[in-house]
């Protein structure tokens, strides 16, 4: 069966309808029922009794007056107190209009009922009394015909015996003093069954002053007379009186009214009251009768319930625990149209509210919602908290006026209407849009919060509640999941905490944010905070140096591999030649400061993807504003719950910058040229790689990159640089190369392959030379001979300007020729070679092997003065020609120490000071002090 909408199933009163309601209708009021000047469905007993439902409360205070009234049983008095609007006086008008019995009680809905269980077949006419306090003065007596009633015993007998039953009390009633209560007995024997109502008795009990007298008495001759009436009615088998008593402070009127109260219920006190107030489920059939007819399909209303029930314990945990019950679809049938969740919220946490009436105030809204959606066309399968109508000024400002001052631009800002940003949302979102998603969201935590309080330790409402109070069936609860988040992110008056969600009149630290963000700048904050989380996540790795944001003159030209992260306006886009990434790459290839850069092809770059620098640099400003309001919570005199979110919405944005960086520095180019087939190179040209942003590790990722991309070498196999060898340096008659010559070769031309750094040509040499496969090494050329020279043998290679790489046959032939010359090894008398002859290692020779053993020494101790402009450059180079000797040897010892003396006559500038300071203890120096002279 396919499922229909409310408005198919059921339709409203014709009240409702129409919007013809009127706010007195929704009150109860028995004076005017008494006078029979009441609406049709309080003045009507049919007609009122058809629109009530008799709750567990109101059954036991019938089932009472009944068994009182027929001398069987039954409390002489009763007290009904309750909060504001929870059907006093709707439970009044009910034991009226049954005792009165203008009707048959057959006809009256719910009674024949409660007269079967307890065997009575009909009610006698009872004699019915009825005071309203709100209706009645102090001062002014009311006029039946000859007779004037002064006080509330002169009234009570008039309305029960006429002018017969007023002249027992006449006397009493003439000088405002209480009758006896054997006065009152026997006015309540003559004129029995008897009920006496009392509606409202402290509002006017509490208009006797003090020491003052009235036409109705004074306070004191009320409570005498209170407690003559208790005590009368008690004496008579069929007599009960029915009082109401206030529960809230509203309905008490000031100290006046309390004290009012206190008297009463001193009064009262002994007697237990059997009124029980009306509960949530309860509350769905009163609700129902009052705003709507009969069910026209309930085939078409059991399978819509049936399918909502469905939908909760297939959703696991989306929704709360109560919704996986089997009971849950008995009362989603009982509340039908309007979901439970509506209820609960209603009678849960809008009647904690002191102006919220129960039952009325209830009724009134919800006679406003079902009006507006009627009118609007919902469709909705039942009546959610996400359905009701806030954009509509009626249904808004019926819950405005329950709630403390400054509601009203929560609701137009946050909460829903045309300029809503919830509705902003769904319009921008087609798909949280195409079932209103947002709104409904913010409908469901709007009413689940509006009435909590900050001193709350729990506030709000939970995600599974917004859940239960947005889904239909068919539809997807992660819409309503994400149109939350999109919430959370974008509203000004909307709190999280504990994931529990609520509004609040005080704007949240979101627009405090959004405020600031405008405060920074690009130069001077937000490329220094991507400048210093760059620094950070991209660290170690291949690359003897990183260097963000830097300018050429900064980034050294030396042989060492430097990757160099590009600012974020120099972006890049695929396959494009002419990118800013790219021209700021040429830059810093061709130069550094004012001279040509030499070792081109030692550089690498990192730039980011041209479409993220807008969502980069929203990221940045979004956390340089948090991080400023968690430095300024002193001043801005934030709350413990406002420097929590601060702090963690400053680490969330945090993250969120991080993780953007990655995102958006995802472009590795390189210069690089092509050897062609002449022999030539091709022109420059900008090699591009993707790196992948699926590792945590940014540096992990770009190593990965490079190298399986081959824009940089860790590990070269001996045949590649023969290759190289063979094509760009052993040309003609030219069958040998200086190894720093290569090296420097590789540093300085991109038609080259780029090697990490010197140790992988060393290691590639010290490879090829173990086999005759490849080339021969010596450390020297000395009179057109290699010294030194090694091939199919291991051995230690040096990176020096001496040091040279032999083609393969050049080295074969010396080494065959010293062979040839070479003396017969010694034999002894056996004729075996001696042991001499057995330490010769093949292919491998030393001119030095005729000389006398010379002593070696063991120490050596340097000191140079380097150029400051070039220290850097100068440095490496010492590094790799003098250093690296001594550090390539295993048993070798070596120490370095830098020494610094800076001389400024002029002084040295406080900012300088600062930074250099800094940076030694970083570097962590020995020594780092400064001096006056």
């Amino acid at each position: 069966m396919s499922l229909k909408p409310w408005r198919e199933v059921i339709h409203p009163h014709k009240d409702v309808l129409e919007g013809t309601f009127q706010e007195s209708e929704f009150a109860a009021d028995i004076n005017k029922v008494a006078n029979g000047i009441a609406p049709p469905e309080y003045q009507d007993p049919e007609l009122f009794f058809e629109r009530t439902y008799i709750t567990e409360g109101m059954s036991l205070l019938l089932n009472s007056v009944i068994r009182r009234l027929i001398g069987k049983g039954g409390d002489p008095v009763v007290q009904i107190k309750t909060a504001f609007g929870g059907g006093k006086t709707h439970s009044m008008l009910a034991a009226y209009h049954m005792a009165k019995t203008e009707k048959p009680v057959s006809n009256l809905s719910g009674i024949p009922k409660i007269l079967d269980s307890l065997g009575v077949v009909e009610l006698p006419k009872a004699q019915i009394a009825v005071l309203d306090g709100n209706a009645l003065s102090v001062s002014q007596p009311r006029k039946h015909g000859s007779v004037i009633a002064n006080t509330l015993w002169g009234e009570i007998a008039w309305q029960i015996g006429k002018e017969e039953g007023y002249a027992m009390v006449a006397a009493s009633d003439a000088d405002g003093t209480s009758p006896g209560k054997e006065v009152l007995s026997e006015l309540f024997k003559k004129y029995s069954p008897c009920l006496i109502l009392m509606d409202e008795m402290v509002s006017y009990v509490r208009q006797f002053e003090d020491g003052q007298k009235y036409a109705g008495g004074t306070f004191a001759s009320q409570m005498s007379f209170l407690q003559a009436l208790t005590e009368a009615a008690s004496q008579v088998p069929t007599a009960m009186v029915l009082a109401t008593l206030p529960e809230s402070n509203l309905e008490l009127g000031g100290q006046k009214g309390k004290e009012a109260l206190n008297h009463i219920e001193k009064t009262f006190g002994r007697i237990e009251a059997v009124w029980k107030p009306v509960s949530t489920e309860e509350g769905f059939e009163i609700v129902r009768r009052r705003l709507f007819q009969p069910v026209l399909d309930s085939n078409t209303r059991d399978a819509v319930c049936r399918a909502f029930a469905e939908i909760y314990p297939q959703g696991g945990g989306n929704y709360p625990s109560e919704t996986h019950k089997s009971t849950y679809f008995e009362k989603l049938m009982a509340a039908y149209p309007i979901h439970p969740e509506v209820f609960e919220r209603l009678y849960t946490d809008w009647s904690s509210l002191e102006k919220f009436q129960r039952t009325r105030g209830v009724l009134r809204l919800m006679a406003m919602v079902i009006f507006r959606l009627w009118k609007d066309g919902n469709q909705d399968f039942m009546l959610l908290p996400g359905s009701l109508p806030l954009y509509d000024t009626d249904v808004r400002n019926e819950l405005i006026r329950y709630l403390p001052a400054g509601w009203e631009p929560v609701m137009e800002k946050d909460v829903d209407g045309q300029n809503s940003e919830p509705s902003y949302l769904d319009e921008k979102n087609p798909m949280i849009g195409s079932v209103q998603a947002a709104r409904r969201v913010a409908r469901c935590v709007f009413l689940g919060s509006a009435p909590t309080v900050a001193a709350q330790k729990v506030r709000g409402v939970d995600i599974e509640r917004i859940r239960l109070g947005c889904i239909q069936p068919d539809q997807q609860v992660g819409r309503y999941d994400d149109a939350l988040k999109h919430l959370v992110d974008k509203l000004h008056y909307l709190y999280s905490g504990n994931e529990r969600y609520w509004y609040d009149t005080r704007p949240n630290l979101r627009r405090e944010m959004e405020d600031r963000m405008d405060r920074f700048s690009a130069n001077e904050h937000i490329v220094p905070e991507m400048q210093k989380r760059l620094r950070t996540l991209i660290a170690g790795g291949p690359f003897a140096g990183v260097h963000v944001f830097t300018s050429h003159s900064d980034v050294p030209d030396d042989t060492s591999t430097r990757l160099v992260v590009l600012p974020p306006f120099d972006m890049h886009k695929r396959k494009d030649k002419k990118s800013n990434a790219i021209k700021a790459a040429q830059i810093i290839k061709d130069h550094r400061g004012q001279q040509p850069r030499l070792n081109q092809n030692q550089v690498i770059f990192l730039a980011a993807e041209g479409d993220m620098l807008g969502n980069l640099i929203s990221h940045a400003k979004r956390f340089l504003a948090w991080d400023s309001i968690v430095n300024d919570i002193a001043i801005l005199n934030l709350d413990q719950y406002q420097t929590k979110e601060a702090k963690q919405n400053r680490g969330d944005v945090s993250g969120g910058l991080n993780a953007a960086l990655k995102e958006a520095y995802c472009w590795i180019i390189a210069p690089a040229q092509e050897t062609q087939a002449n022999g030539n190179v091709s022109d420059l040209f900008w090699e591009e790689q993707r790196v992948s942003s699926m590792s945590d590790d940014m540096m992990i990722a770009i190593s990965k990159t490079v190298q399986e991309n081959e824009l940089l070498i860790q590990s070269w196999s001996p045949i590649h640089l023969e290759n190289v060898l063979k094509t760009w340096f052993w040309k003609g008659d030219r069958k040998d190369c200086l190894v720093m010559e290569l090296w420097d070769a590789f540093c300085r031309y991109p038609y080259l392959q780029r090697l990490s750094d010197s140790n992988v040509l060393k290691s590639t040499i010290e490879e090829g030379i173990k086999t005759n496969d490849f080339f021969g090494y010596a450390t020297s050329v000395e009179d057109g001979k290699y010294t030194g020279l090694k091939l199919g043998t291991s051995g230690m290679v040096y990176m020096d300007k001496r040091s040279v790489l032999v083609h393969l046959d050049d080295a074969k032939a010396q080494i065959e020729a010293e062979k040839a010359v070479a003396p017969e090894p010694e034999k002894d008398e056996g004729g075996t070679p001696s042991k001499a002859g057995d330490k010769h290692e093949p292919y491998e020779t030393s001119t030095a092997g005729d000389q006398p053993e010379q002593k070696l020494m063991k120490r050596f101790h340097g000191s140079v003065d380097l150029d400051p402009v070039k220290a850097s450059l100068d440095f490496s180079k010492i590094v790799e020609e003098v250093i690296q000797h001594f550090s390539s040897e295993v048993s070798s010892e070596v120490k370095i120490t830098v020494e610094i003396e800076a001389n400024m006559p002029k002084g040295i500038k406080e900012y300088i000071q600062r930074a250099v300071k800094e940076n030694c203890s970083t570097l962590k120096f020995n020594i780092a002090e400064f001096e006056e002279e």
